[in-house]
């Protein structure tokens, strides 16, 4: 990366344990030239800034490029996978391992309040 880091950009540590997660490159076609790291940091970016994507800083990926194909794309992509579902799910039980609680939780709670 050769920008300065924005704080809600990942860590090294943390971007070795999402990348693992993400969808490969299918290796069809054209092969991948876009950055994921940087895709997600931009998602992050926009995430937690609670920011329009118009309003992505000059120095990630233009907002046209980025909203319209890499980094809004990837997130959509993403989400109707379920690539953020598994993401969740290998971070969590990773969370709860390092905290040396079981993997699974084992109990839930069920609100049926209606308001």
């Amino acid at each position: 990366m050769s920008r300065k880091p924005y704080p809600s950009d990942l860590t090294d540590a943390q971007w070795e344990e999402l990348a693992p997660l993400l969808p490969p490159d299918t290796r069809r076609g054209h092969p991948r030239t876009t950055d994921l790291r940087e895709v997600v940091n931009g998602i992050l970016y926009v995430l937690r800034g609670g920011i329009p994507w118009r309003l992505m800083p000059h120095d990630l990926p233009p907002w046209g490029t980025v909203w319209c194909t890499s980094v809004w794309w990837y997130f959509r992509k993403w989400r109707d996978d379920g690539t953020w579902e598994r993401v969740e799910e290998a971070l969590r039980a990773r969370v709860r391992e390092v905290a040396g609680r079981e993997v699974t939780p084992s109990a839930a709670i069920i609100d049926s309040q209606h308001h």
